[in-house]
């Protein structure tokens, strides 16, 4: 057994064959926090940082995507390096802003934004709120009328599936998300009539998920072609533009990474070729990588419990399943369930010898984090990890089915480890009922 491979460059393992998170074992860790729990390398965090700038023109602004791992750690991080926060609901903007975040240095993006949301954003001075609507704008103008502040906004845009020449494939379809290209004038026509909508640029949806930089590359040029057009016919130049996140982390056999040497190539010559545009001389160009940045540096450990044979299968029982980590389980988007990279990660000097599913302790066959897979032999004991947990786990997961303990948090920073979340057992389930309500019921019963 060894790393997987869609993993192996940020991880390594020591000589009897133990993961080592910074300079510390799995081992070390899962005895001193128990299992199951989630943890995180600092350093990976920095180099996946350091090689996005090293790919951008010095004009592109960072916005970390809070949804992807909202931790105030890791926000923090990001914002001591220099990067703002794109957030999607009042209570990620509660989060930026305790973890000190400017309110000017907030994008606010969201398809379902609440009035309540939008009143508090914006009597706080939120940097930019990205359109999604007709009826939002109008939202946003009444509630910046009744604040007295005038409101930095931008118009999410749902692409067409066109480009110069007919060979751009990435929009085109209907979604919930941003305005559709061909709707642009008439909602660009409602702000330009409000005086409390201080019109800024665009924000591209162009897709998550994405790991070839020339998809990437062609999306960016539709951008620019979009932003340019909303420029010649609002008469104003565009102060920013907003390629949205989208850019990818491999997970699965076969994949690779996203070519950031190609990417950084891509993009020199796309802004050699608008360098003297007046329209875009003073904008600021934007990304909103989350699942980039985190993903990577986070590793899900669980314990097997139980193994067991049925039928002629082999299934490895883990503390620990998709009440934690639901895109493990194939059941957060996937239509096709394929696996996450999983090793037995107190024995990754074993070689792979057994095909096995592994399961995790809820009662139900959702329950599965991984379905025919092939692992070195494990026993009662071992522990099991699954790479690319760092994005879209632990937050994304229904941590309250059955009323298992969540797991705890651990960030190493070289051969330091802290606990950044505790864990919550069953009695912490009970927190935000009302025990009056019980006598209450009885009495209406009987």
């Amino acid at each position: 057994m060894r790393i997987p491979h869609v993993a192996a460059q940020y991880w390594k393992a020591t000589a009897s064959g133990d993961l080592l998170v910074g300079d510390i074992s799995v081992s070390t860790i899962a005895a001193r926090y128990g299992t199951p729990l989630f943890v995180y390398d600092r350093s990976v965090m920095a180099r996946k940082l350091s090689a996005l700038r090293h790919a951008l023109p010095a004009r592109f602004a960072i916005s970390y995507s809070v949804k992807a791992n909202p931790h105030p750690v890791f926000l923090k991080f990001f914002l001591s390096h220099g990067c703002g926060l794109e957030i999607a609901s009042a209570g990620e903007f509660r989060q930026a802003l305790t973890a000190g975040c400017p309110a000017s240095k907030i994008v606010f993006a969201g398809p379902g934004k609440t009035e309540e949301e939008l009143q508090a954003v914006i009597s706080q001075g939120v940097g930019e709120i990205h359109v999604e609507s007709l009826t939002e704008a109008g939202r946003i103008a009444r509630i910046a009328n009744g604040v007295g502040v005038r409101v930095p906004v931008a118009i999410r845009v749902n692409p067409s599936d066109e480009e110069q020449g007919g060979a751009m494939r990435m929009g085109g379809k209907s979604a919930p998300f941003g305005v559709d290209e061909e709707q642009l004038e008439p909602i660009l026509r409602k702000i330009s009539r409000e005086a409390w909508l201080d019109f800024c640029g665009i924000h591209l949806f162009i897709g998550t998920q994405i790991l070839d930089s020339e998809l990437l590359l062609r999306q960016y040029r539709k951008g620019i072609e979009i932003a340019r057009r909303v420029a010649e016919w609002a008469a104003v130049p565009i102060r920013t533009l907003d390629f949205g996140g989208g850019l990818g982390i491999p997970y699965f056999a076969g994949e690779a990474e996203l070519d950031l040497d190609q990417l950084r190539e891509g993009v020199s010559a796309l802004f050699s070729s608008i360098e003297n545009e007046k329209c875009f001389a003073t904008t600021t160009f934007m990304l909103e990588p989350g699942r980039f940045l985190m993903g990577e540096c986070g590793v899900y450990i669980a314990r097997v419990t139980d193994i067991k044979l049925s039928r002629g299968k082999k299934y490895l029982i883990l503390d620990g399943g998709m009440h934690h980590h639901l895109a493990a389980s194939g059941n957060l988007g996937q239509v096709i369930k394929r696996n996450f990279p999983i090793a037995v990660v107190n024995g990754l000097n074993s070689p792979n010898t057994e095909i096995v599913d592994v399961v995790g302790p809820l009662c139900t066959p959702l329950d599965t984090l991984a379905r025919s897979m092939e692992l070195g032999t494990a026993h009662v004991g071992d522990l099991v990890g699954i790479f690319q947990s760092g994005a879209y786990a632990r937050t994304a997961s229904p941590l309250g089915f059955l009323s298992h303990p969540t797991p705890p948090e651990v960030l190493v920073d070289g051969d330091r480890d802290s606990l950044i979340r505790k864990r919550n057992g069953p009695v912490d389930f009970l927190d935000d009922s009302y025990e009056q309500a019980f006598g209450e019921l009885a009495s209406l019963t009987n």
